[in-house]
């Protein structure tokens, strides 16, 4: 497997491990509201694993960004800022640039 592919799937794995955090703080904190979806983590490093489970992580993915953008900002509300939200948001950013940069890695190196 290539190199950079390697290590943009650990970044990823690693964010999502804080994403995985994020939704948890982010239900205890709102309980009566949805939870963020979850985004799997690919089982292993393996390129044949990454193929084939990389569109539903990314399905997974798109979901968890539609969620983000509807998250309330705190901006002009006179309320303290929502760090579980924001902490959400963060990581579903961080996440998307990794899997933009996976997606361009497997593209480029189809055989």
């Amino acid at each position: 497997m290539d190199v950079r592919l390697v290590q943009l799937l650990a970044s990823f794995i690693r964010v999502s491990g804080d994403y995985a955090l994020a939704r948890l703080e982010f239900s205890i904190k709102r309980p009566g509201e949805p939870a963020a979806p979850v985004i799997d983590r690919p089982p292993d490093a393996s390129e044949q694993t990454l193929r084939e489970r990389w569109p539903s992580i990314e399905a997974q993915l798109e979901a968890a960004r539609r969620f983000a953008k509807h998250l309330p900002d705190g901006e002009g509300t006179g309320l303290q800022e929502d760090t579980a939200a924001g902490w959400v948001a963060r990581t579903v950013q961080e996440l998307d640039q990794y899997a933009r940069a996976i997606r361009w890695v497997l593209t480029v190196t189809e055989k």
